[in-house]
Parts: structure tokens; C-alpha cells; sequence
């Protein structure tokens, strides 16, 4: 349940009722940085609902994609803004072997597990705790998943803390201890679009990815060979609008929905992509410490969601970029100790959004 206050909320700190989710109480925090800056996150989810940030001009608009309400989450909402888990993305035919124990998932994008299954950490309501950090206002978010929580082995306590900064970043720190062995990739999951929530399409938006290869597929979950990027539509090593090679992706819907491998140490914090809308001259950079990132152009909206200030998401309406380890890394021997997590280790994701314009 989210956390009853006795003591006054920092200054740059509000709470607000978002409504229920079985019986249970969902906040709606904003934390607010010196610059003006407003994120909100819900404790549904431990997702993130809005993040207004300035154009060229010194116009703010809010980036992300979501809801107005809370019905909205509840009833149509592919991980808008969510804090996917127990394993985000996919694990191929919804099954793995640990310690010589077979576990059978749900096949909930079938025959593949995906984002933690039916019941997964985007649809639980987690605990709040908000408070003053050192770089701007931050909340941290905690939930215990039971040991069998759809079908992983191990209780395990998860933490996601937000942090918007006094230099306009959005930090998302993750973290997750278990008392058994068994196999955790958070994935922060918000939908961008750096014209605003309601400008439309993200195909004009210019994509640079610090990836000189990529972990091709057949054709959503990756067969366990990495590739270079060279030559092919992945390659976003120079920046590019999104919408160039896009039919040349494939996919069935057409577009990007594949990970890249990000140059670089993984364990260590380093850059991952820079985004920009050249028409409001908003740019987003992207530094983390994990293997990969997912890069998803948004192919299976499909205007049947109507979102924020009743706009209707098409296709393309908002992109992707989750940072995280490699899709089905548990059943590629060598990608395996990507998501292995046994007990007495913390499993520690950090990704850092800075918003400039230009």
C-alpha cells in the first residue's frame, strides 16, 4: 500500500489521490525541480505519467504518452510509463531452467513470455516514500513479489527511485534483492514523443544509438548471435530520422522493436542514445549501465487507444528506448548471467534522461 505521511512532504513534492486498484489506495506524485520542471509517477506501476520539459523557445510541453486518469491504465495501457518487471521483454515459449528446476511461464504474447507476465510489476501498486535528495526532489517506490509471483522462483524486494534534477535530468535508479535464486531485468518503459504527448508521429525525430551491433531476431525474440549494425536499417551510429529505414526494418506490424548492444562495459555508466525533435529542438540523452536497449518505434499502436486530453495514439505516435539486458538472455548460455540474481547480490539498474533544446 502506498505510505501514509506524518511528516510534511518536501517543498518541491506533492501527493494526490489517483484512485483504486483492488481496494488499494494509488497516489499521483510531482516532484517539481528549481528550473520548473514537473514529473508526476503514480504508485501503480511505479510508472511515470507525464514530464514536461521547455522547447527552443522556452515552451514546455509534456513528453510522455499515458493517461489522463487512472481508468485509462487500468483499461488500455501497453506499459505506458510502467516499471516492467519481474524480466522485462521476452523469454522464448515462456519457459527456463534454473538450478535444474524447469519454469513454465505465462504465454502472454504468445508462445513467448513477455514484461513479467498477465500480473506483472507494471499492474501491482507499490509503496512511496518521497524525499529530498542531494541532486532535486526523488521518490523512491518499493514492492515485495512473492517466491511463485507468475511463476518465478524467489520473494524478491524491488525498488524504483525517481529523481528529477536541478539539471533537468530524470534519473530512474532500480534495484532488487531475492532470497532464492532467480532472474530479474527491470526495464523503465515510457513512451516519448519530444513534440509533445499530442504532436503525432515520432518519425521525423532524429535517432543516434551508441551500438555498433544489434541481437537480430526471428523475428521478436533475439536467436543469440550479436550483429553488426553496418549496412543494415539498425544502424543509428550517425544520427538519423527514425522514419528512413523504417519500412526497410520489417516486422510484422512494420518498424523497430529490437535490441541493440550498447558500446561499452555494461556495469558501468555510459552513453546510450541521443534523441531530438528537430521541429521543437527538444533533445533527450541517455546514459545507463546496462548490456542493451530496447529501441521500439511504437509499431503496435494502433489509434484504437484514445490518451491524454483525448488524443487518439496512432501508429508511431511515441518511441521507446528502454535500456536493459538482452531479450531471453536466460535461455543463451552466454547471455545468461546477464539476469541471473542469487541471494546475498543486488541486481542494480541506473538510466539517466537529460532534456536540453536547441
Amino acid at each position: 500500500m502506498p505510505t501514509d505521511h506524518v511528516s510534511p512532504l518536501p517543498p518541491a513534492i506533492t501527493q494526490t489521490p489517483f484512485g483504486t486498484v483492488d481496494g488499494q489506495r494509488v497516489d499521483l506524485y510531482s516532484l517539481t525541480n528549481d528550473g520548473g520542471l514537473t514529473a508526476r509517477v503514480a504508485t501503480y506501476g511505479a510508472l511515470l505519467t507525464s514530464l514536461s520539459i521547455p522547447d527552443r523557445a522556452g515552451r514546455c510541453a509534456d513528453v510522455v504518452l499515458g493517461h489522463d486518469h487512472l481508468d485509462g491504465y487500468l483499461k488500455d495501457s501497453p506499459y505506458f510509463g510502467a516499471t516492467v518487471g519481474r524480466v522485462g521483454n521476452r523469454i522464448r515459449d515462456a519457459r527456463f531452467v534454473l538450478d535444474g528446476n524447469s519454469y513454465v511461464l505465462a504465454a502472454n504474447d504468445k508462445p513467448h513470455h513477455l514484461h513479467g507476465g498477465v500480473k506483472g510489476w507494471d499492474k501491482a501498486v507499490w509503496s512511496a516514500e518521497p524525499f529530498q535528495a542531494p541532486q532535486g526532489p526523488a521518490l523512491k517506490l518499493t514492492l515485495v513479489s512473492p517466491d511463485g509471483d507468475e511463476g518465478y522462483p524467489g520473494c524478491v524486494r524491488a525498488t524504483t527511485v525517481y529523481t528529477l534534477t536541478s539539471r533537468n535530468e530524470l534519473r530512474v535508479q532500480m534495484s532488487a534483492t531475492s532470497d532464492r535464486p532467480t532472474i530479474v531485468n527491470m526495464v523503465h518503459h515510457t513512451y516519448w514523443n519530444l513534440g509533445g504527448a499530442e504532436a503525432g508521429s515520432i518519425v521525423d525525430h532524429e535517432l543516434l544509438l551508441h551500438a555498433d551491433r544489434y541481437t537480430p531476431g526471428d523475428p521478436m525474440v533475439p536467436t543469440g548471435v550479436e550483429a553488426s549494425v553496418r549496412g543494415t536499417p539498425f544502424d543509428f551510429t550517425a544520427a538519423k530520422p527514425i522514419g528512413r529505414d523504417l519500412r526497410a526494418a520489417g516486422g510484422d506490424p512494420v518498424g523497430y522493436d529490437h535490441n541493440f548492444v550498447v558500446n561499452g562495459a555494461p556495469g558501468q555508466l555510459r552513453p546510450v542514445a541521443r534523441l531530438k525533435d528537430p521541429a521543437s529542438g527538444r533533445v533527450m540523452t541517455i546514459e545507463a549501465d546496462q548490456p542493451g536497449v530496447q529501441f521500439y518505434s511504437g509499431n503496435f499502436l494502433d489509434g484504437k487507444i484514445v490518451g491524454k486530453s483525448g488524443v487518439t495514439y496512432a501508429q508511431y505516435a511515441g518511441l521507446c528506448l528502454e535500456t536493459q539486458s538482452y531479450p531471453n538472455a536466460v535461455n543463451v548460455p552466454g547471455w545468461r548471467a546477464q539476469v541471473l540474481l542469487n541471494p546475498g547480490q543486488t541486481y542494480m539498474h541506473t538510466m539517466i534522461h537529460k532534456f536540453t533544446a536547441e
